[in-house]
């Protein structure tokens, strides 16, 4: 039930009316005040007093909108922690799109105001839409009308970057968190043509990226991924073969562009005579590489093994396949992209959680490096660094000393001070590790090529001097024929039910589900049948 607002005797509103003028505030709407210079004030109680909603003149949701996105974006850089409540902008935006009318003025006001330069924007669109409830399909159609999307809006459209790139991203974040036969409603010609103009020779790198992230999230529904490849063959050059040559471009948006393109056609949109990525690399002298067999599951690699994505809205994570245990290691990483990674170090008992948001170091077996928050991670607590926030092009160096038990981190070159938090928990062990947060990228140099920053104040080794890696054990798969092999491939009767390597020795408790060996079973904390927290795990002769 909801309260009545008062009405106000005719000489006390003009009272208020010529303050609120003085203020700059030209109108009110319930509870909040629209400033006539186009912001709006919301009371952080207002969505808690349902009445609010029925009073309020729907003509200003809009600018109240706008107003808690750009709020939400402003503040979810400085999150730090996991287990804190969501901040209040982003609650009441979750409550408005609760309503149709609702969801549909968040969405538009997020294409609208999510600025092109911020590096977090498309990762705040992804993580809002996330929270807010799944459309129904007619707000899907009401949505697609709204946006009128097509050839034609998109040449007319097409120096409006910032509304194109943020309509890709919605596109990409509805069609994943949809996944089904609403997938394909919103799929309409209109938004394929408008899709397959944006990834063409005439629209800009950030336009281009996003459609193609957008058409891979299409792709994950078959009957989207056969209408989409087939148009995709129909232009005389494939899109993505062009763009699939910007891979290595000295520009980091096409660059990213490459790389997607590239995945794409390696996974979802073959095409007959194109050798996959991984049989045309040269992998001489490419000893270290990410491990594709202990990576959380959305996590792209490159075929070279060195560059690795995240598209997804979970926090994916990876380790090196090279391990240390003493002497004093040194590896860079260029940052491609500059938003949330957390890049270190980690021990084989340092979990990924990337449905829970944890990463490398948000356990006591790992630490990181985040460039984006000026933080250092450790046991999933931060502390502020001193360096600035980084950018693309940058180059975070990482020094492992296993003699003086420190870590210290270098960008471009430029250390902070010591760290010795890990070695409280570890000792031996060592990886090279890496999290992402969604629309993140960056590539690893073990010691294959020179190193642009190395320290010169210590006598340190580099992975891949020592390291040796067997030529089948350099090969990433793409990911059906990963699958394909290891459906292939015989297994043993009491093979763990992950890796399918060990023998299933270990009982998970309370649940007293079995299947797991002991090396998979503590990379766990629930139940991978029952989803239960894990108490113990006792191994079984």
């Amino acid at each position: 039930m909801g309260h009545c607002l008062c009405k106000q005797d005719q000489e006390e509103q003009e009272q208020q009316d010529q303050q609120r003028e003085q203020e700059g505030v030209t109108e009110l709407s319930g509870d909040i005040a629209v400033q006539s210079d186009g912001a709006a004030s919301v009371p952080n109680d207002w969505f808690y007093q349902q009445c609010l909603w029925e009073h309020v003149d729907m003509t200003h949701l809009p600018l109240i909108v706008d107003s808690l996105v750009l709020e939400t974006l402003a503040i979810i850089r400085h999150l730090v922690d996991n287990e804190q409540d969501p901040p209040p902008s982003m609650m009441k935006l979750h409550m408005i799109a609760d309503k149709e009318n609702g969801w549909l003025t968040v969405v538009n006001s997020m294409i609208n105001v999510i600025p092109l330069d911020d590096p977090l924007g498309p990762a705040v669109i992804t993580l809002l839409l996330d929270d807010c409830p799944l459309p129904t399909k007619e707000t899907i159609s009401k949505l697609s009308n709204t946006l009128k999307l097509n050839r034609e809006a998109a040449q007319l459209r097409q120096h409006n970057l910032t509304w194109h790139r943020n309509v890709c991203v919605v596109l990409g974040c509805i069609a994943e968190k949809l996944a089904g036969p609403s997938s394909v409603a919103l799929l309409t010609k209109d938004t394929l043509d408008y899709l397959l103009f944006s990834v063409g020779d005439n629209s800009n790198p950030p336009v281009i990226l996003f459609s193609i992230i957008a058409l891979e999230k299409f792709a994950q529904t078959s009957e989207s991924k056969i209408t989409i490849n087939k148009r995709l063959k129909e232009d005389e050059v494939h899109p993505l073969m062009k763009l699939e040559k910007w891979f290595h471009n000295e520009d980091f948006t096409q660059r990213q562009a490459g790389f997607c393109s590239q995945w794409c056609l390696d996974n979802l949109f073959l095409i007959d005579g194109r050798p996959y990525s991984y049989l045309t690399i040269d992998d001489t002298n490419l000893n270290v590489i990410l491990n594709s067999n202990d990576v959380s599951e959305y996590l792209k690699i490159s075929a070279d093994g060195l560059k690795a994505r995240c598209d997804a809205t979970s926090f994916e994570s990876v380790r090196s396949t090279f391990q240390v245990d003493s002497g004093i290691w040194y590896y860079e990483v260029v940052v491609i992209t500059s938003g949330v990674m957390q890049i270190g170090w980690a021990t084989k008992d340092s979990k990924f959680q990337n449905h829970e948001g944890y990463g490398i170091g948000d356990d006591e077996y790992s630490i990181a490096y985040d460039g984006c928050r000026q933080l250092i991670w450790h046991n999933a607590k931060s502390q502020i660094q001193s360096h600035p926030c980084w950018k693309s092009g940058d180059i975070l160096g990482t020094l492992l000393d296993l003699e003086s038990y420190e870590i210290i981190f270098y960008l471009n070159g430029k250390a902070l001070p010591p760290n010795k938090q890990v070695f409280k928990s570890a000792k031996i062990g060592f990886f090279a590790a890496a999290s992402f947060m969604s629309f993140q990228q960056c590539e690893f140099n073990f010691g294959r090529n020179l190193f642009v920053f190395p320290p010169n104040d210590k006598n340190f080794k580099c992975f891949n001097d020592y390291a040796v890696l067997s030529k089948e054990e350099k090969i990433i798969l793409p990911r059906h024929l990963k699958l394909q092999k290891l459906r292939e491939s015989a297994v043993k009767e009491d093979s763990c039910t992950l890796c399918f390597d060990n023998r299933a020795c270990v009982q998970l408790l309370p649940c007293q589900h079995m299947g797991y060996c002991k090396k998979c079973a503590t990379q766990l904390c629930k139940c991978p049948m029952c989803r239960i927290d894990i108490q113990e795990r006792v191994e079984i002769t």
